[in-house]
């Protein structure tokens, strides 16, 4: 108990960081089983109407229901990229600084050194 209290301020940063990539590692296996299971249904879909264990209108309404299905997560992924994408962007730009450093004019009639602002 005494080591906790006293690692705490070193470990708690690190257990933070520790369950978040445990929840996006969660997130990401979910969202591939959700597709493969999408997968696995148009193909056993696919294997009953070639058996005759259902019709042509039964099938392409259950097709199209899960081609739907596929179509969201995909566009949902593609989103979340692309979200992601933007997020890194704005961070990767950073403000340069402009330094404005006027060189000394010289002018002819007189050859007397101007300094402009």
């Amino acid at each position: 108990m005494l080591m906790k209290l006293l690692l705490s301020p070193v470990m708690g940063p690190i257990n933070g960081v520790v369950w978040i990539a445990e929840k996006i590692q969660e997130r990401t296996n979910t969202e591939f089983d959700d597709q493969e299971n999408l997968h696995k249904k148009l193909l056993n879909l696919q294997l009953s109407f070639d058996l005759g264990e259902i019709g042509e209108e039964e099938f392409e309404e259950q097709e199209e229901e899960i081609l739907l299905q596929i179509q969201a997560l995909e566009e949902e992924r593609a989103s979340l990229e692309e979200e992601e994408y933007l997020t890194e962007e704005e961070e990767d730009l950073v403000e340069e600084p402009q330094f404005n450093i006027n060189t000394p004019k010289i002018q002819e009639e007189d050859k007397t050194l101007v300094l402009s602002r």
